[in-house]
């Protein structure tokens, strides 16, 4: 597969890109019972890409190997594959060349997914049950925050805000991007409801702030910067 052949969806990554649950557009996957909701891709089924996935009660996905290590997380029922069971709030990391063979129990559940964005030499695999992981003071009153992950420039936290939160303008260095998983976030551009999506670029900045409602939100920033490589077809 050549890139110029590929799927390329909000694959300028210079560029703002925001997807509401009102933009969703459901398409099914290879296998029966498995849908993806493309949120960016670069690549067909070999792919760099960001998605959330949603499986009905009782289906499975094929065996297979992670050629560019795969990063997601729980956000409703529960996933499992031969290795363990993943309940809602698991946040989980296969490093590159890390296989499994997904399946999933009467509840289905539905996951937030990165492929193909793994450093090569960021080879720790692990999943952490954020239901029961002590929340830390942010840097401003009213924010709390997970830290699931760092390495190199990279990190991703699970971030909870008051209502009637202000952050103060700041810069992404090497970009950042949100899932709003509960509440409403907001910013200078507008409001993000519970199932927002908001990729921000390197060098971007904004001022986010919460109401009455706060938010808890996936954030993952400082992964960004430089060359975005797409997969090579395996």
């Amino acid at each position: 597969m050549r890139e110029t052949d590929a799927m390329r969806l909000n694959a300028d990554f210079d560029q703002r890109a925001v997807i509401r649950p009102d933009d969703y557009q459901w398409v099914p996957s290879p296998m029966p019972g498995v849908e993806r909701m493309m949120l960016d891709r670069i690549g067909d089924e070999v792919a760099r890409a960001t998605s959330l996935v949603r499986y009905a009660p009782n289906s499975t996905f094929s065996p297979h190997t992670h050629g560019g290590g795969e990063e997601f997380l729980v956000l409703d029922g529960e996933f499992g594959d031969e290795h363990e069971l993943y309940p809602a709030g698991t946040y989980v990391r296969n490093p590159i060349g890390t296989s499994h063979s997904p399946r999933v129990g009467e509840q289905g559940c539905t996951i937030f997914v990165k492929l193909h964005q793994f450093d090569a030499e960021d080879r720790r695999q692990f999943a952490v049950d954020t239901n029961s992981v002590t929340w830390e003071p942010g840097s401003i009153p009213g924010v709390e925050m997970i830290v699931l992950h760092e390495f190199g420039s990279e990190r991703v936290e699970l971030v909870r805000i008051a209502a009637d939160t202000q952050f103060p303008m700041h810069a992404h260095e090497g970009g950042e991007e949100i899932l709003v998983l509960d509440g409403t976030l907001w910013d200078e551009e507008g409001e993000y409801p519970a199932g927002s999506w908001v990729r921000n670029p390197d060098g971007s900045e904004h001022a986010p702030y919460s109401k009455s409602d706060g938010a808890l939100l996936y954030v993952k920033f400082g992964h960004l910067g430089g060359q975005i490589i797409s997969p090579v077809a395996e």
